[in-house]
């Protein structure tokens, strides 16, 4: 039995595999756990084992790894055309085994456990800032029903709040004032946790030498920095920063017909966190372009004064991001932008 690609359906505890053969026949259609996968693989000769990307695939594909299987891991929006008919598992796990042996397929890269740590905690990061939004919404939104407001940001709901619960004078029941003592207690509590995972994130940029080379760049602080390592290392995946920056969902996508071009808004494909970082971190270069290297500042100018604010942001989060690439990629140092005349030799 001559097995060319092999597609694994990942679940919880159950995974689907259907192997094809060079003429794109059915060879093997079983089900297994993961113990069991492990099992028959482990003697089991094929070119090419394909699963998606997703919770586990990492795991996985370094296991079949260390047993001399060729592993590419694809994401889910590229398997799902080869999905000829109704969805199961099996169909799943036979469109994987199709889409892993073409040519043109992109493949992601299978992380290692350092790899995927600094993702994790910016992943537990962004939930509990998350949380901490939902929780002062909901105080502002408590304290809105009995006539109070508070001003927006969570620095003015941190300062306003024990002077809201000290008043006696406001009319507020004792049943209330517990409640967001409660709530009070619980933003404490998140703050701590979001200060704490911070001051790792800075500790680590600071000791990655790639970290500190982007940290050079207007715009990009330590948990950007953190965030684009742990997310492309140095970036050999990709050919030029265009791709790294079209990965990233921040170039215009494209919509073209008959000869006509078309270009619509930006994608917002691939990492949205990521992409949300340098646009954040563009927003604030923006606010103080008068401090940026004059290059950097001649064109923040010239652009600005012909589009809107938004559309400037995320141009300038675009050569961050190009910017981020050229460095991690070349090992280079962050060279500020020069005005032409400065540009040009004497």
């Amino acid at each position: 039995m001559e097995i060319e690609t092999i597609g694994i359906d990942l679940g919880k505890t159950g995974f689907h595999l259907v192997g094809l053969s060079a003429a794109g026949e059915m060879v093997v259609r079983k089900k297994c756990s993961r113990k069991q996968l492990l099992q028959f693989t482990a003697t089991l000769q094929v070119r090419l084992i394909g699963m998606e990307a997703c919770c586990g695939s990492h795991f996985l594909g370094r296991a079949l790894r260390e047993q001399g299987h060729e592993v590419r891991l694809m994401a889910a929006r590229y398997v799902k055309p080869y999905v000829k008919t109704n969805k199961n598992d099996y169909i799943d796990a036979e469109a994987i085994a199709e889409a892993v042996g073409r040519p043109r397929m992109r493949f992601v890269p299978i992380k290692t456990d350092d790899q995927l740590d600094m993702p994790s905690l910016h992943r537990v990061r962004e939930s509990w800032v998350g949380r901490r939004t939902a929780v002062i919404n909901q105080i502002r939104g408590l304290l809105l029903e009995r006539g109070i407001t508070i001003r927006k940001g969570r620095h003015h709901a941190e300062v306003a709040l024990p002077q809201i619960l000290e008043d006696a004078d406001t009319n507020l029941s004792g049943r209330l004032r517990i409640l967001l003592a409660h709530l009070q207690q619980e933003l404490r509590q998140l703050q701590s946790q979001i200060d704490e995972i911070d001051v790792g994130i800075v500790q680590t940029a600071g000791e990655h030498e790639a970290c500190q080379r982007l940290m050079a760049i207007p715009g990009i602080g330590p948990v950007t920095a953190t965030a684009i390592v742990s997310a492309i290392g140095n970036g050999a995946e990709f050919k030029r920063g265009r791709g790294f920056s079209a990965w990233l969902g921040l170039v215009p996508g494209q919509y073209s017909t008959g000869g006509k071009q078309t270009l619509v808004g930006i994608s917002k494909r691939g990492n949205c966190y990521l992409r949300r970082l340098l646009v954040n971190g563009a927003r604030a270069v923006l606010q103080c372009k008068e401090k940026q290297s004059p290059g950097l500042h001649a064109w923040l100018s010239k652009f600005a004064s012909r589009a809107h604010s938004n559309v400037v942001a995320v141009a300038l989060a675009n050569k961050l991001a190009r910017m981020a690439w050229a460095l991690l990629t070349k090992g280079e140092l962050y060279r500020p932008p020069l005005l032409a005349a400065e540009a040009v030799p004497v």
